[in-house]
């Protein structure tokens, strides 16, 4: 018997909260976070090759605002599979791309280039993240099921 999805949502937020738990999730974000880069950049060279140019072509804030993006929109979408709310997945859309546009205004404005804007928005991503964790600790110290099963 399936359960509501109040009664769902009750019953996480009464799940025993575990530092493992914890770090299992951020883990998991940072997983999804780098196989979307891997693969989302991988088809934005091929559709800029079908297109005759090339992501070396494109400038290098642009660049550094996709590698953003290509980060962003997989863990915003594996977030809400896992059934967080979206007020949540914004707010980690906002630690994402935050670190991600002043990187980007730095390349732009010629104080970076582009490896090392990439390397500042990493840099800064991952603590930016694990600091929304630790702020909604509750929300991320316990176990998701997702909308397809349990884990």
């Amino acid at each position: 018997m399936s359960q509501s999805p109040k009664l769902a949502e009750t019953v996480a937020q009464r799940a025993p909260r575990s530092r493992r738990a914890f770090v299992l999730h951020f883990v998991e974000m940072v997983v999804v976070m780098f196989v979307g880069m891997g693969v989302f950049s991988g088809l934005a060279a091929l559709a800029f090759g079908a297109a005759g140019s090339s992501l070396s072509d494109q400038s290098g804030a642009f660049r550094v605002m996709l590698m953003g993006v290509n980060m962003t929109v997989p863990m915003v979408l594996w977030m809400a599979f896992r059934g967080h709310s979206a007020p949540r997945n914004l707010e980690m859309a906002a630690a994402m791309l935050g670190p991600t546009g002043v990187a980007a205004a730095l390349v732009g404005a010629g104080a970076l280039d582009v490896m090392a804007g990439m390397a500042v928005q990493h840099v800064v991503m991952i603590p930016a993240m694990l600091g929304v964790m630790l702020w909604r600790y509750d929300e991320y110290a316990h176990r998701h099921a997702g909308r397809r099963g349990g884990r």
